[in-house]
């Protein structure tokens, strides 16, 4: 046999594979898609049963001719792209672009990097699946066409500068961010009390602390009150004593969604960062294939995690078991994610590929591992002069089981309050206790959680919207369009009240806490909420989440041989198109976002907000209320100001700015927002502040702190300038002096001392220097 051509899609795939093939084999990158759509509306035939024209991208070009040389010297070719939807259309495109008889080409899969997989592969290899290619095909035509037809609806119902857009997937995506916004900010906090105690108690020679707390919460301070007055004259007991074994399961391997979430709680960790990562170690042979809604696990994986558990931590910790993928458009059922090889704790690589594969490798030994034994302790505790009861809950760990490996974590974790449940002391049932003090503070129910990458992963999971390949892409795509912005939020400080009892005194004072704080959590723009209801009022098909459920559901139908992909698009695509071209048709249908806040004190015409050309922004006078060529006066929105809660006062501050804050060196300083966000203005010079910046609140000696800062770093920067020609400069830069004249910027050559250069010296360099000539750009 003659030399057999292998093509995958990253050359980092191909690098690994090629340490375990012998030289019969010759093993090459497509590098990613080696076609795709054309641009316009001509890339996809609609009277033709929605036939996609396909073109080769100009940098993909060279790369062709090369498969194609290469495939013309091997006896046979072997396509290895990805084991999914998106792998197969990539091995058919190969087909297409290089004549490769589809029906005769060796594919192979795997889903791991190994050796034996891969021998596995080359041993077994199948034909070219063409419903999971047309699966692939279905959701990209059907995308492109969404996209196409309504984006365009989009720029012309509205006088927003920037290109909006809207997608099948992330347009749904962006409605439950803004419906979980809309649920926060209608929410109304309700306070109730909780009421925590210390008891002493003894027995024989031993005394114990037991922290409890009241079985009902209080909603007044005055029902607090009444039940502390009762305990300074009451007397206390154990009630009862409850002791219950526990069990406590792991959880089944990654999948990519899970593993998605478990890196942003414990990595912190984007869900597209994890996927980059993920990507490497996949490639480097090092984990299985990251795209996957499977929690399944091979018996060899299975026997080879039991065999390294009992070697690591002996037998008992061990207990096989098989996990069952709940979902029911599982489209890639084969393996979760897990280490290739068991034996290997750790890996080497980057500092974020050894953090994860460490996640990885500890989900999947711990799923395999016995369940954690516990045992609750529940004490109840008796009020002699009063039908509440104060209960104490303990847990003692019997056995650790995966407890010794791994602990998951849940989104909650960062909201609740901390359970320090320990070791409960060992008393009687009837033995009498002492109340040494007791407190409540006031607490407030709170909304749901924003949205953070991780959790929104979780809600598309659950409502059945977009699959494993899609999540991080759609996330990535909706905040480059600027619907939503991934922050971190100050919260604001609130005054609670504290009852005490102590000494059989009450007291009660006020306390500050601070409370709203968020970090890396998803916000709707005023844009998105623009567009949302813009789309949902005409087009609720789209937007419906059922519906978009059930189009994922018939990709998984195409992907198995029960459904023709065409049919599929031409029942999609009629009702779909009649709804755009009546909105189109529709003149007097616009998106417009318009909220009037009140009345201007000094001038007593209308202060409304509303969506700009550039923007959100404030503005004062109407047409109907302005003088013949009089225009109103406008005034930008700070970043942390939105149009759906804007207030008059607000509004009117914006009116002020720049602002004024007080003179330095004789000269007024003031502060105010422009196009690239706050700043500080002095002697004609800018002074750039941090994004969220409150620029009402900048005080002027912070303001003096960033101009001498400034002006300290530009001093060290300079090493000459000219009076002569103040133009020319000699200045320190990233990669050592240069001469900047103007815009233009030459390095000085080494063979010059940049603080002796004469400003002769520096313009004749300048002059002759002859820029280098720049290589073609690396193909991705």
């Amino acid at each position: 046999m003659g030399k057999n051509l292998m093509i995958v899609e990253s050359p980092a795939k191909a690098k690994t594979i090629e340490k375990f093939l012998d030289n019969e084999f010759v093993v090459k990158s497509s590098f990613g898609h080696i076609r795709d759509l054309g641009k316009g509306d001509k890339a996809i035939d609609i009277d033709n049963d929605f036939t996609p024209s396909y073109i080769i991208p100009d940098d993909k070009a060279d790369l062709v001719k090369d498969l194609k040389k290469a495939a013309k010297q091997c006896d046979s070719v072997w396509l290895a792209t990805d084991e999914d939807r998106e792998g197969e259309a990539i091995s058919w495109h190969l087909c297409e672009v290089l004549d490769l008889p589809v029906k005769e080409v060796n594919r192979i899969v795997f889903h791991e990097i190994t050796k034996e997989a891969i021998r596995s592969a080359v041993e077994n290899p199948r034909k070219i699946d063409l419903n999971l290619v047309n699966a692939q095909q279905a959701r990209r035509v059907l995308d492109r066409l969404v996209g196409f037809e309504l984006s365009p609806i989009l720029w012309r119902k509205t006088s927003v500068q920037t290109r909006l857009s809207a997608g099948r997937v992330q347009s749904v995506a962006v409605k439950l961010i803004n419906e979980r916004e809309k649920l926060i900010k209608s929410f109304t906090p309700e306070a109730f009390y909780n009421v925590k105690s210390t008891f002493t108690g003894n027995d024989g020679d031993k005394s114990y602390t037991i922290e409890a707390v009241l079985n009902e919460k209080m909603k007044t301070p005055e029902a607090v009150k009444a039940i502390f007055e009762k305990c300074k004259t009451a007397d206390y007991a154990i009630k009862n004593i409850d002791v219950k074994p526990l069990k406590r399961n792991p959880s089944p391997p990654f999948t990519t969604s899970t593993l998605q979430q478990e890196a942003s709680r414990k990595l912190g960790f984007s869900v597209t960062k994890t996927m980059l990562v993920a990507q490497k170690l996949y490639e480097a042979g090092k984990i299985t294939y990251m795209r996957t809604d499977s929690v399944n696990l091979s018996e060899l994986a299975i026997n080879s995690a039991k065999k390294e558990i009992s070697e690591q931590f002996g037998e008992k910790y061990t207990n096989p078991r098989k996990y069952q993928t709940k979902s029911d458009g599982a489209q890639e059922a084969h393996e979760a994610i897990r280490p290739s090889y068991f034996s290997e704790h750790t890996v080497e690589g980057d500092g974020d590929e050894e953090r994860l594969y460490e996640l990885i490798w500890k989900r999947a030994i711990s799923s395999q591992m016995s369940s954690a034994e516990l045992e609750k302790t529940t004490m109840e505790i008796s009020i002699s002069n009063d039908n509440h009861l104060f209960k104490a809950t303990g847990e003692v760990l019997k056995f650790d089981g995966f407890l010794k490996v791994y602990i998951e974590s849940t989104d909650e974790d960062e909201d609740k309050d901390k359970d320090e449940s320990g070791l409960l002391p060992p008393l009687k049932v009837g033995q009498a206790l002492d109340l040494k003090e007791a407190e409540s503070q006031e607490k407030f129910t709170r909304a749901s959680a924003r949205f953070n990458e991780a959790s929104l992963v979780k809600k598309m999971e659950e409502l059945g919207i977009g699959r494993p390949s899609t999540y991080a892409p759609t996330i990535t795509t909706i905040q480059k369009r600027g619907y939503i912005v991934k922050e971190n939020r100050d919260g604001v400080e609130k005054e609670h009240i504290l009852i005490r009892l102590k000494n059989k005194q009450i007291e009660d004072t006020t306390i500050l806490e601070k409370h709203g704080f968020e970090k890396n959590k998803l916000f709707p723009t005023d844009v998105a909420v623009m567009v949302t209801e813009f789309l949902d009022d005409h087009f609720e098909n789209v937007m419906d989440y059922n519906f978009t459920a059930k189009i994922e559901k018939e990709f998984d139908e195409i992907a198995g041989g029960m459904l023709q992909w065409t049919k599929m698009l031409e029942s999609f695509y009629k009702p779909f198109h009649e709804e755009v071209e009546t909105t189109s048709a529709d003149t007097t249908t616009r998106i417009t976002m318009e909220r009037e806040l009140g009345k201007d004190p000094k001038s007593g015409r209308t202060v409304l907000c509303r969506m700009g050309k550039y923007g959100p922004m404030a503005q004062i006078g109407t047409p109907e209320e302005l003088e013949e060529d009089e225009k109103p006066k406008y005034g930008k929105l700070l970043p942390t100001q939105s149009l759906q809660d804007i207030t008059l006062e607000e509004a009117l501050e914006l009116f002020k700015i720049p602002r004024v804050i007080g003179e330095y060196e004789d000269e007024e300083v003031k502060v105010s927002i422009g196009r690239f966000g706050p700043y500080v203005q002095h002697m004609k010079k800018f002074y750039g502040l941090e994004k969220d910046t409150n620029i009402f609140e900048v005080k002027l000696d912070e303001a003096i702190v960033l101009i001498d800062a400034k002006r300290k770093a530009d001093a060290e920067k300079t090493i000459q300038t000219f009076e002569e020609n103040a133009d020319v400069q000699v200045l320190n830069g990233k990669y050592g002096p240069y001469i900047k004249i103007g815009r233009k910027n030459v390095g000085v050559p080494k063979d010059k001392d940049p603080e002796k250069l004469t400003l002769e010296e520096c313009l004749d360099i300048v002059k002759n220097h002859v820029p280098k000539k720049r290589g073609k750009k690396a193909k991705k």
